[in-house]
C-alpha cells in the first residue's frame, strides 16, 4: 500500500514538472512572439483606434442643394457676382452651372472669367480676353456650402 501512494505520488511530480521546471530554451525562443502580441500589437490596435475616432468625430462641411437661382449677396449696394457662374445682371441672380439664359426675362446670362475677370456671355466657351476656355456642363444639382457667407458671420 505505502509503494502504491509513493508511486501515485511519483506520476503527480512527472505530471507537473514540465509546469514547476520549464524548459528555459523554448521559452526564450517565444520572446518574439510575446513582444510582438504584448508590445506591438497594443500599440497598433491605439492607432487604429485613434484613426477611427479621429475619421468619426472630424468636421464634416454641410452642403445644401442649390436647385434653382440664387439672390447675389449686396456689398456696398452692389450685387456681387462668384466667377465662374452664370449670373443675370438684371435681376441679381447666379444661377446653376450650365444655364445660359435668365427664368425671369429670358436675357442671355453672363459669366465672369476665373483667370482675367473679364465678363462675357455664359454661351460662349472661351474667354475673350486671356483664351481660358470654361466649358460648364449642365448639372441637374449644383453643391452650395451651407451657412454664413465667406468671409463673415451669419445676420442674426
Amino acid at each position: 500500500m505505502l509503494d502504491a501512494i509513493h508511486q501515485l505520488w511519483l506520476n503527480f511530480l512527472r505530471a507537473i514538472e514540465g509546469f514547476v521546471i520549464p524548459d528555459w530554451g523554448a521559452l526564450i525562443g517565444l520572446i518574439p512572439y510575446l513582444l510582438v502580441l504584448g508590445v506591438i500589437g497594443p500599440i497598433l490596435s491605439l492607432i487604429v483606434l485613434g484613426w477611427v475616432v479621429y475619421v468619426l468625430r472630424m468636421p464634416r462641411r454641410k452642403v445644401a442643394f442649390a436647385e434653382g437661382p440664387v439672390q447675389a449677396p449686396i456689398v456696398d449696394g452692389q450685387p456681387v457676382y462668384p466667377s465662374g457662374e452664370p449670373y443675370c445682371p438684371f435681376d441679381g441672380l447666379i444661377y446653376p452651372s450650365g444655364a445660359t439664359t435668365c427664368e425671369r426675362d429670358h436675357a442671355d446670362l453672363t459669366i465672369i472669367c476665373p483667370r482675367c475677370s473679364a465678363g462675357r456671355p455664359a454661351q460662349i466657351a472661351a474667354c475673350g480676353n486671356c483664351g481660358l476656355i470654361v466649358t460648364v456642363a449642365k448639372r441637374d444639382l449644383a453643391l452650395r456650402p451651407a451657412g454664413p457667407p465667406p468671409g463673415g458671420a451669419a445676420a442674426a
